[in-house]
């Protein structure tokens, strides 16, 4: 026995569908498991029908991902600097002996020789041995390249030996006698000269309080400007360094000796700060 169910309006238009249902056998033989299901229609369904809403009203909100569980919207991120400048307490110069040879060993010899001469002048200018360490040392054969343009070799003229020397002076009102009596001992290269605080914490610390002040003063004033409130430090990070400032009026040397400007050195720290903004409480 089959059975036919007619369907009603379809967008204002008369559809009928057969709904064809499979009888059931009353034994067990032959029987199917589940209805065979047909839809057939005598007229084409409306094709620009509207499409159903995917979106569930009155749904609950999709959990955000972010880290901090804040929308972007609601922050302010500022970068502020802060420096301080110092009376530098410590050099470090670099300096050393260069000599020259016929042979690698008469090289090595004569720059044996001026380098004790160094040390000696350096411990008799109150330096003491662990403020001396060596930064470099070579040994290179020298040619004469003249005679390449007629085609012949490059020819050996001896050899050059290089010791150079990073030394950190601690008494800056010596330190032009101190390097005179580096150079009359037989240093003849010097390579750099610069000024730093021995114990630079306070000074970095400084010039961390100034950029992080800075930078609140700032989100405040940007908060305020468009009616918000700063209600929370997200993140912080930060990056900056040492900055030798020059100051030549500064001249730590005697009248006999290589005048000397110490100068200023100056620290300086950028900060990065991501702020939490609030309406304010009404």
């Amino acid at each position: 026995m089959r059975k036919t169910r007619q369907f009603g309006l379809v967008g204002g238009s008369m559809a009928a569908a057969a709904l064809v249902l499979g009888a059931c056998g009353s034994s067990g033989e032959g029987a199917e498991t589940s209805p065979a299901v047909s839809q057939v229609a005598s007229e084409p369904l409306v094709a620009d029908a509207a499409p159903q809403p995917t979106v569930t009203p009155n749904a609950d909100p999709i959990q955000t991902t972010h880290p901090n569980s804040i929308q972007p919207e609601t922050t302010l991120s500022i970068s502020a600097e802060g420096s301080v400048n110092r009376e530098p307490d410590i050099a470090f110069l670099n300096a050393g002996v260069q000599t020259q040879g016929d042979t690698a060993q008469a090289a090595m010899s004569a720059n044996s020789t001026a380098m004790n001469g160094v040390f000696e002048a350096l411990t008799a200018a109150n330096v003491d041995r662990k403020d001396m360490q060596t930064s470099n040392f070579s040994l290179q054969p020298q040619y004469d390249y003249s005679s390449r343009s007629n085609g012949n070799p490059p020819r050996l003229t001896g050899y050059q030996v290089s010791n150079q020397l990073t030394v950190r002076v601690r008494d800056l009102d010596n330190l032009g006698q101190t390097m005179d009596a580096l150079v009359s001992a037989g240093g003849n290269t010097f390579s750099s000269l610069r000024f730093a605080l021995e114990d630079d914490r306070a000074a970095k610390n400084a010039a961390r309080d100034i950029a992080m002040k800075e930078a609140i003063s700032r989100a405040e004033l940007y908060a305020a400007a468009s009616g918000y409130e700063v209600a929370r430090v997200v993140t912080i990070s930060e990056s900056g360094g040492y900055n030798p400032q020059p100051m030549a009026m500064m001249a730590r040397s005697s009248e006999s000796s290589t005048p000397i400007a110490t100068g200023e050195v100056g620290y300086s720290v950028s900060v990065n700060v991501t702020f939490e903004l609030r309406k304010p409480a009404e």
